[in-house]
């Protein structure tokens, strides 16, 4: 069984899509419709835009969902995916490819909810932080302890876990990481404290959108961030959309849950295709990874 993987926020280049705009009549038309979609020529910020450019959430969003689409698109009938799983944003990219939701609709959504984040972030003080080398249950404990608002946010592979939360909060967790082991503990250069209560504005601002959005049978199950279970029906694939903005992406779980039900193989679609091969070595070492 093959499975494939999107990449969220975080996955962006300088210049990512330039190539493929020039060497695909499919990729530019998809370029030229997010143009037209979006309002604002998303094509000049990421073929010559820097990477501070790149780096807003408004842009990165609908940025990287165009790039995994195009070259899922690219692929044509080569793209044929036993199952497929997004990280965060990825997981609106992963719909999408798996006919789920249409183009025009995913990237309408994506850039409402890029815009419902970055005005929940300037709501509240709040940011996120890497944990590297606990245990799940100890970052979990940590969190638990603190007086402020502090929930594990991305469990990303084992021995990495990312939590969210205010300002405040979090610099009381990286102390209390640290001093209990971690490897590592750092505060990240992110807009807010992304899938977190924090977000619950933008939660309430995008769920009407989802709602209205026709989502469809997707052509192979969807393994979804809130759940990390396989997922095949409309209405459920809509709910944890929606609690995934306020909730956690369980991609650790999600991709050990992929490989207990047979995936043999995963390739990573869009971004630098490198940032989930390496979370899938390090759940196990063997399994086979490729990027499109």
């Amino acid at each position: 069984m093959k499975a494939y993987i999107f990449p969220g926020q975080g996955s962006q280049f300088e210049g990512m899509g330039k190539d493929l705009y020039e060497q695909s009549e499919i990729a530019r038309n998809l370029f030229d419709q997010a143009n037209e979609i979006l309002g604002y020529r998303i094509t000049e910020v990421m073929f010559e835009g820097s990477a501070e450019d790149l780096k807003a959430t408004k842009i990165t969003q609908p940025a990287v969902f165009l790039h995994s689409i195009a070259k899922a698109k690219m692929a044509g009938n080569d793209f044929q995916p036993d199952a497929v799983a997004g990280h965060s944003l990825g997981e609106f990219s992963a719909l999408v490819a798996a006919g789920a939701m249409s183009f025009e609709d995913g990237l309408r959504l994506v850039q409402q909810r890029a815009l419902a984040m970055q005005k929940a972030c300037e709501m509240t003080e709040s940011t996120m932080a890497a944990v590297l080398g606990l245990e799940d249950a100890v970052v979990e404990q940590i969190c638990a302890s603190i007086d402020e608002v502090v929930v594990p946010a991305n469990y990303n592979c084992p021995g990495q876990l990312v939590i969210s939360g205010t300002v405040k909060g979090i610099e009381e967790a990286v102390k209390k990481c640290q001093e209990a082991g971690a490897a590592k503990a750092v505060v990240l250069q992110v807009g807010g404290a992304f899938h977190s209560p924090l977000m619950q504005p933008a939660k309430e601002n995008l769920q009407a959108a989802i709602e209205a959005t026709n989502i469809r049978k997707p052509s192979c199950p969807v393994y979804q961030n809130v759940t990390a279970m396989p997922e095949t029906n409309p209405e459920k694939i809509k709910q944890n959309l929606i609690d995934q903005l306020t909730g956690p992406v369980r991609w650790t779980q999600t991709m050990q849950n992929m490989i207990a039900d047979g995936v043999s193989s995963f390739i990573e679609v869009g971004g630098t295709g490198k940032v989930l091969r390496g979370f899938v070595l390090r759940v196990d070492r063997k399994m086979p990874t490729d990027t499109l």
